[in-house]
């Protein structure tokens, strides 16, 4: 029995985000901005990502920039896997592709699969998700990823998914709806 609730969590070390939908998987993931990595990241890119979004993130002459833009990829990618129901290690990130498009658009590319045989990984995969991007409070990227509703209007255009509510809330004290306002910020 399919239970028609489906929720996931995503927490950083000052946020934490929950992402609820009726019918339909969803994924989400929050990163710091600024989050600081041990490694160059295009190292980092060279070992977890696809050949196209290192050429993507490669072709970014400011470190900043391309930091940033690689914590976005990161974050839509862990969006995706969430939504698949699958860990890191059970869809890895190089055998999936997120296109940033210059109109805003979110898209995944799926690498052909290379061998006739069952690959549990690549069965897993497809491109029927929608994303979507928003910054948080001037600090965090927030990424989430739903099975894409073809009959929906909106489907697949990068915009929120219709309902979307963002809330800040702090237990026991305040729950306010920050969606639509400053702290609510649409990337893609």
């Amino acid at each position: 029995m399919e239970w028609p609730l489906h929720f996931n969590i995503s927490h950083t070390s000052s946020l934490i985000v929950c992402g609820i939908t009726m019918d339909t998987p969803i994924g989400i993931d929050v990163e710091e901005k600024t989050r600081k990595t041990a490694k160059n990241i295009l190292s980092l890119a060279r070992r977890y990502f696809t050949p196209s979004e290192i050429d993507y993130l490669a072709k970014i002459p400011d470190p900043d920039a391309q930091q940033k833009e690689f914590v976005k990829l990161w974050t839509l990618k862990e969006a995706y896997v969430k939504a698949l129901g699958r860990g890191f290690s059970g869809a890895p990130f190089n055998k999936f592709s997120i296109i940033l498009a210059a109109n805003g658009r979110i898209q995944i590319s799926v690498a052909p699969k290379v061998s006739n045989g069952s690959d549990s990984i690549h069965d897993c995969l497809s491109e029927n998700w929608q994303f979507a991007l928003a910054e948080l409070n001037s600090s965090h990227y927030m990424a989430i990823c739903i099975e894409d509703d073809s009959t929906s209007s909106d489907s697949g255009n990068g915009r929120l998914p219709l309902g979307l509510k963002v809330w800040k809330t702090t237990p026991f004290v305040e729950d306010i709806l920050v969606s639509g306002t400053e702290a609510v910020k649409l990337v893609s």
